[in-house]
């Protein structure tokens, strides 16, 4: 029913691939990505797909993180198509760097 909270949980990571996506754009010095669509992980968290190739997860847990849109299928798509700051590309991360 749990999770142990001792046992370490190892999360697949979500880089799989360098992008020209993940270019810092000028005016803002901060790496711009779209919203290309989501997805459900093995647990039933939402997982955003971006342009970039990254992915990233989603999570509705109040109160430490509030995305009720989330969990409502309109809304995602309403967000296909909008801007999203990737973690990932913001990091310089790409599959040959995760995990060093």
């Amino acid at each position: 029913m749990g999770q142990d909270l001792l046992q370490k949980y190892v999360e697949l990571t979500s880089v799989t691939k360098a992008s020209p996506e993940c270019d810092r754009s000028a005016d803002e010095g901060r790496p711009i990505s779209r919203i290309t669509g989501f997805h459900q992980d093995e647990e039933g968290h939402w997982v955003v797909e971006l342009s970039c190739g990254h992915t990233q997860h989603l999570r509705h847990q109040p109160p430490w993180q509030a995305r009720p849109w989330v969990l409502d299928a309109e809304q995602r798509a309403e967000r296909i198509g909008q801007p999203f700051a990737c973690g990932w590309c913001a990091q310089g991360a790409d599959s040959a760097t995760l995990g060093r």
